[in-house]
């Protein structure tokens, strides 16, 4: 079995998208997956399961549309992908401030991303890193008050979900551990 990290996107955001972790949890059980968990009430969620991505991503927006009314979009990334994108955030080695990094998973390559946008958003003292799978935003004065995280997706021109870096190295841990154990 797989070990997956799921990450939802306008999940416990303002007041659509209402998910209550404990139904999602059994949600998820029922759907096959075992040893779940998630993290925090944004939908995170660390699982094992013997589906593939595609199939599992679509059985689980579908699963939560039924149960829950709201079709959120939903991304599954393994152990090692979790892991390399977190290898690959610049600013971890700049020595950054935890709090001021966001991480924007990828639903894929963002070959048609408008970089000269998103540069010409940025405020002062922002800096952001594009790659394939992720991309990396520093943002010192907050995400809330930056124009760039507000439109980043749009100019990216592919679906997105973020999460702050120690939610993203946290959900990653418990997928590791999740991962020893099987081992």
């Amino acid at each position: 079995m797989t070990v997956w990290v799921a990450l939802l996107r306008g999940v416990n955001v303002g007041s659509a998208g209402r998910l209550p972790m404990a139904a999602f949890r059994a949600m998820l059980e029922r759907l096959g997956a075992r040893d779940v968990r998630s993290y925090i009430q944004s939908g995170n969620a660390v699982f094992r399961s013997a589906h593939t991505a595609p199939a599992l991503e679509a059985e689980i927006a579908a699963g939560i549309a039924v149960e829950f009314g709201f079709r959120p979009s939903v991304l599954l990334r393994g152990v090692g992908e979790m892991a390399d994108i977190l290898a690959a955030n610049p600013f971890a080695k700049a020595g950054a401030d935890p709090k001021c990094v966001h991480i924007f998973f990828l639903t894929q390559p963002a070959a048609g991303a408008d970089v000269a946008g998103l540069r010409a958003l940025a405020a002062r003292g922002e800096v952001f890193h594009l790659t394939d799978a992720a991309f990396y935003l520093y943002a010192p004065e907050g995400i809330g008050r930056s124009a760039l995280a507000a439109r980043a997706e749009r100019l990216l021109a592919v679906p997105a979900t973020a999460r702050n870096l120690r939610t993203a190295e946290a959900v990653a841990q418990m997928a590791q551990d999740l991962a020893v154990t099987e081992e």
